[in-house]
Formats: C-alpha cells, sequence, structure tokens
C-alpha cells in the first residue's frame, strides 16, 4: 500500500468512529429513560399497594369490631329470650295447672248430670210405657171401630154422590171419579165425553160445545173456565172441583153439565155430559 491509500482510508476510519459514538451515547440514553420510567412505575406501584393494604387492614378492623359488636348483641338477646322463655314456661305451668282443675271439675259435673239425666229418663221411660200399654188397649177398641168406619165407607164408595147444579138448583148424580163415571155410563141415561184441559190452550170441542180453560189453583182447588155455545162465551169463574156446572145450549135449550175431576197447576180432567133426548129446557 503506498502512501496516497493510506491518506485517503484515515478520514473513513475518523468517520465510523463518530458515528460509534453517538449511536453509544443515544443507546444510553434511551437505558437510562427506561430505567427512570420503571422505577417511577415500581415506585408509584408500591405506594398504590400500600394504600390499599391500608384500606383492607381498616376495613378488616372494622368488620371485626361490628362483628364484635353484633355478638354482643346477640349476647344480650339470647339473656332476654332466656328469661322471656322461663317466665312463659311458668306462666304456661300455672295456665295448665289450672286448666286441669277447671277440666277435672268440669267432668265431675258433667258425669253428674249424666246421672241425673239418665236418672230421669229412667222415671220417663216407665211413665211412657205405662202410657203405651193404656194407649195400646185403646187402638184396640179404635181399630175395631176403624174397621166399623171402613165398611161403611166402602158400601158409600159404591153409590153415586147427590150434588146441587148452579142452574137448576136441583140434585143431580155426578162423578167424582172415572170409575164413578163408568157407573154413570152403564145407566145410560146421558151422553158424557171426557176431556184434559190445558191453560193457554185453543178451546176443545166437545159434542157441540167447546172448553177453554183460563185459570187453575191447585192449592184451593178452584178454576176457571169459558164455555162457547150459539156463538157466545160463558165464564164459570172460581168453581170448585166436583162442582157441577150448568148451562142451555142449542135450539131446545137443553141442559148441558160439566164436572172437573182433578185440578192441577195449569191443567183439569173432568167429563162432559149432554142429554140424550130432549130433557130439562130452560123456562122462558
Amino acid at each position: 500500500m503506498n502512501v496516497l491509500e493510506v491518506e485517503e482510508q484515515i478520514p473513513v476510519r475518523t468517520r465510523t468512529i463518530g458515528k460509534d459514538r453517538i449511536l453509544r451515547y443515544v443507546l444510553l440514553s434511551v437505558a437510562a429513560i427506561y430505567i427512570i420510567v420503571s422505577l417511577y412505575f415500581i415506585f408509584n406501584t408500591r405506594s398504590r399497594l400500600a394504600s390499599i393494604a391500608a384500606a383492607h387492614d381498616a376495613a378488616i378492623v372494622n368488620l371485626q369490631q361490628r362483628q364484635a359488636a353484633t355478638e354482643n348483641d346477640l349476647k344480650i338477646s339470647s339473656q332476654v329470650l332466656t328469661e322471656q322463655l322461663g317466665m312463659t314456661q311458668k306462666e304456661m305451668q300455672l295456665k295448665y295447672a289450672g286448666t286441669t282443675t277447671e277440666l277435672h271439675q268440669q267432668k265431675k259435673a258433667f258425669e253428674k248430670r249424666l246421672q241425673d239425666e239418665q236418672s230421669e229418663q229412667s222415671e220417663a221411660i216407665s211413665q211412657v210405657s205405662g202410657q203405651v200399654a193404656n194407649v195400646r188397649s185403646e187402638l184396640g177398641g179404635a181399630k175395631r171401630d176403624i174397621a166399623t168406619t171402613r165398611t161403611d165407607l166402602e158400601s158409600t164408595k159404591v153409590r153415586l154422590d147427590r150434588a146441587i147444579g148452579d142452574l137448576t138448583g136441583q140434585s143431580s148424580l155426578i162423578a167424582r171419579t172415572r170409575e164413578e163415571l163408568e157407573e154413570l155410563k152403564h145407566r145410560g141415561d146421558r151422553n158424557y165425553y171426557e176431556f184434559s184441559l190445558y191453560k193457554g190452550g185453543h178451546p176443545t170441542q166437545l159434542s157441540t160445545v167447546a172448553l177453554q180453560l183460563k185459570k187453575a189453583d191447585p192449592k184451593k182447588n178452584k178454576f176457571t173456565l169459558n164455555v162457547v155455545a150459539d156463538d157466545r162465551v160463558i165464564e164459570k169463574k172460581d168453581r170448585g172441583a166436583a162442582e157441577p156446572l150448568q148451562f142451555y145450549t142449542g135450539r131446545d135449550r137443553q141442559l148441558y153439565e160439566v164436572v172437573i175431576f182433578t185440578v192441577e197447576k195449569n191443567k183439569v180432567t173432568g167429563y162432559l155430559s149432554t142429554p140424550k133426548s130432549p130433557g130439562l129446557t130452560a123456562s122462558r
């Protein structure tokens, strides 16, 4: 290497050394800043941890104080409750003793009253037994009388009762049951038409007349019906069962007769009696 080449290389080395020094200073500065920042964060974190630990210790102390106060309150309450329970138990024992005595007294009173009632019932039964014996003897005589009366009634049922007509004022044979009606039919004196009328229904045509039920009262055994004959309406108001209802109709003014057997709610049953030949006529 000649002198010229050596002289050319010297400035290049000098520049390289200067760059290395600058880079080294920069790295040292960055390291120093990093260390400073790290130390700051470490000290700050330690300070915060110390504050948190102090607060935690204070909270623990507060909780311990509250726990001690609560335990003290519970101890006092337990003592008071124990005293109250002791008094309540004594009161219950006293009440139980009083109740037991009262129940024992009530039991004795009840047993005595039961014995008295049994004695009274025995006396009453003895009296009733004597009365029953008397009644039995009286019933024996009454049964004989009833048997005689029943025989009379049976013989009376065979005969047809007589009733007064509402127009003629004369007695006429009527039937109060279908059996009695059959007996009248067998006599052959008149024509008989059985019927059932319902309240609110249309007039029911029977022979030459029509009948219409207007009212029925089974409690009072009364009724009201209309008789339609000769183009006019005849009202039979508040009449009773087995009461002959008479009216004249036709050219010869013949006597017709209506008899009601039974009165039910909104219904009646009975028959219409008409002459077979010219008979009773209305006086003119």
